[in-house]
C-alpha cells in the first residue's frame, strides 16, 4: 500500500486525540474517540474552536494505520499531504476564516477520482502507476469547501463490478464480517466509512456501486440526480449512467457532502444546472403530506430477512407521511449503452496486448462485451434511455417518492467470490433502475441480519427532488437506532 510516512509521534498524538472529547461534562466523563462524531458534530466543534483538524485528522490516521491492514479499504494514504491540509485550515480557522461545515474534515476518496500529484489506479494494475495531474472538478469542490483528503480508496475493478474482490490492491473487507465482501464497487469507501477509517467518503454509481455498499456496510449513501455533479475527472464506464456521491454515517452528513459538489461544468457533456437549497432547510422539510410509493417488482424474491427489515422500515415510514401504495415502475434496457460506452474507454488500451493482459479476465470479458454492440443498437438503446428520463415524471404526480429494499439478499462471502463470480445482476436489480432513469435516491440503514450484517432501505425521488428524498431519509432515521451501531473492529 503505497503511503506518506507517518512518524511515531504523530501516531502517539493521534491516540492522545482520540480520547481529547469528552461524552460528557464533569470529572468522572469518560473520554469520547473524536473520529465517533459525525461530520455535522466535528465541523461544529472544529468551528468553535473545541477540536483542531490536526487532531482530528491524526486520530483517523491512527484508525487506518490499525484497521487498513485488516479491512484494506485504502489503496494510497496520503498522511503527511493531510496533516499539512489540516494545518492550514487550522491557521485559516486562527485567523477568522472559516470555508464553512466541512472545514477541517477529514474524507476519503475513491480512486477512480482524480487527484493531482496522488496514485490513481482505478484499482486495476492498467493503470498502477497512473498519476494524474489535474483533480477532478469534485475533488476541486470539496477541498475549496475545507476537507482533509487522506488518500484514495481501493475498489472494484475500474468500477465493473460489486464485490470488491478483483482488485489488483486485494480484496476489500467488510467491517461488519471481515469474512465478507463489501459490496461494490465503491466498497473501499463504505468500509473505510463504517470502520471509522474517514469522516466520510465519495464514491461513484453507475449501477448501484454508491448505494449497494452502503447497505452492505451500514453507513448512508446519496445519488442525486444524474449530471448534477460534474464526472469529469473521473475514469468513467458509462457517462449515460455514472455518478459521484457521498458515503458518511448519517443523512446530515451525506448532505453536508453532497452541497459543495452541485453546480455546472461545461466540459461534462452530461452536467446540469440547477439552483441549490440550504442543507439544514432540506433536512427539516415537513414529510406528514408524502406519498410513498413501493413498485412490487423490487420486493419480489427478497432474502427473509431483508424482507422482514423493510417490512419493519415500511410500517415507521407508514406513521409519519400520509400514505403508502403500490406503483409500477417500468424496465428499461440499457445496457447496450453501457456496454457500448465502457469499452469506448477502453478501446484503445484494449488494443494494446500489453496493456490487454493486465487487465483482470473478468473485468476484460465485461469490457470487450461492448465491442459487440453496433451504432443502431447504441442509438435506439440511449434514445429509450432519454425518452424514459423524459417521461418518468408521470409516476411522481400520484406518489411523492419511492421505497424498496436497496438489495434483495445480503453480500456473499470474499472466499465465495473468489471461487466463483456471484450472479451480480441480483446484486443490481433494486438500484440499476434509478441510475437507468438519472433519479435522486438514498440508502439507509434499516437493520441487520441474524449474522449481523446490515441491511439498507432505499428512498428515490422524482429528478431533482433531492430535498424530499433527504428530508425522509433523515427522518426515517431519526426515528430509528440502526444508523447508532457500529462495528466491533478495534
Amino acid at each position: 500500500m503505497p503511503t506518506d510516512s507517518i512518524t511515531r509521534r504523530e501516531v502517539i498524538a493521534g491516540a492522545a486525540a482520540a480520547g481529547a472529547v469528552l461524552a460528557a461534562s464533569g470529572a468522572d466523563a469518560q473520554p469520547r474517540d473524536v473520529t465517533s462524531l459525525t461530520i455535522a458534530e466535528a465541523g461544529r466543534q472544529i468551528a468553535a474552536r473545541e477540536l483542531s483538524s490536526v487532531d482530528l485528522t491524526r486520530a483517523y490516521l491512527d484508525r487506518i494505520e490499525r484497521l487498513n491492514p485488516r479491512v484494506n479499504a485504502y489503496i494510497t494514504v496520503t498522511a503527511e499531504q493531510a496533516l499539512t491540509q489540516a494545518r492550514a485550515l487550522d491557521a485559516e480557522l486562527a485567523s477568522g476564516r472559516n470555508r464553512g461545515p466541512l472545514h477541517g474534515i477529514p474524507l476519503g476518496l475513491k480512486d477512480n477520482i482524480d487527484t493531482a500529484g496522488i496514485l490513481t489506479t482505478a484499482a486495476s494494475a492498467v493503470y498502477a502507476d497512473r498519476v494524474p495531474t489535474e483533480d477532478a472538478p469534485v475533488v476541486t469542490k470539496l477541498r475549496d469547501a475545507g476537507a482533509v483528503f487522506l488518500g484514495k480508496l481501493n475498489m472494484h475493478e475500474f468500477a465493473y463490478g460489486g464485490t470488491c474482490v478483483i482488485t489488483h490492491y486485494g480484496p476489500v473487507r467488510n467491517p461488519w464480517d471481515l469474512d465478507y465482501t463489501p459490496g461494490g464497487s465503491s466498497g473501499g469507501s463504505a468500509a473505510a466509512v463504517a470502520a471509522r477509517m474517514c469522516a466520510g467518503a465519495l464514491g461513484t454509481d453507475t449501477a448501484a456501486s454508491v448505494r449497494f455498499p452502503a447497505a452492505c456496510c451500514g453507513v448512508v449513501g446519496l445519488k442525486a440526480t444524474h449530471g448534477l455533479a460534474s464526472i469529469r475527472g473521473i475514469v468513467p464506464l458509462s457517462e449515460m449512467h455514472d455518478h459521484v456521491g457521498p458515503l458518511a454515517r448519517s443523512v446530515e452528513d451525506c448532505a453536508l457532502l453532497m452541497s459543495p459538489l452541485v453546480g455546472f461544468d461545461p466540459l461534462d457533456p452530461v452536467s446540469i444546472a440547477t439552483e441549490r437549497s440550504p442543507v439544514p432547510a432540506v433536512l427539516s422539510h415537513d414529510v406528514a403530506g408524502l406519498v410513498i410509493g413501493t413498485p412490487r417488482t423490487f420486493f419480489a424474491g427478497l432474502d427473509p430477512e431483508v424482507e422482514a427489515a423493510v417490512a419493519r422500515a415500511l410500517e415507521v415510514l407508514r406513521r409519519m407521511t400520509r400514505a403508502v401504495t403500490d406503483v409500477e415502475l417500468a424496465p428499461v434496457d440499457s445496457f447496450a449503452v453501457l456496454g457500448a460506452e465502457t469499452y469506448e474507454y477502453h478501446a484503445e488500451i484494449v488494443a494494446d496486448p500489453a496493456r490487454r493482459a493486465l487487465y483482470d479476465p473478468i473485468t476484460l470479458q465485461r469490457i470487450m462485451n461492448g465491442a459487440n454492440v453496433s451504432s443502431n443498437d447504441y442509438i435506439r438503446a440511449r434514445r429509450r434511455m432519454i425518452t424514459a428520463r423524459n417521461t418518468i415524471g408521470e409516476l411522481f404526480e400520484t406518489v411523492d417518492v419511492l421505497v424498496t429494499p436497496t438489495f434483495v439478499r445480503p453480500p456473499p462471502t470474499v472466499k465465495a467470490s473468489l471461487a466463483s463470480p456471484p450472479d451480480e445482476s441480483i446484486m443490481i436489480r433494486n438500484t440499476l433502475p434509478f441510475d437507468v432513469y438519472g433519479l435522486p435516491t438514498i440508502s439507509v440503514p434499516c437493520g441487520f441480519t441474524r449474522s449481523g450484517l446490515p441491511i439498507g432501505l432505499q428512498i428515490s425521488g422524482p429528478r431533482l427532488g433531492e430535498a424530499r428524498v433527504l428530508a425522509l431519509a433523515n427522518a426515517y432515521e431519526q426515528a430509528t437506532d440502526w444508523h447508532k451501531r457500529e462495528p466491533t473492529l478495534r
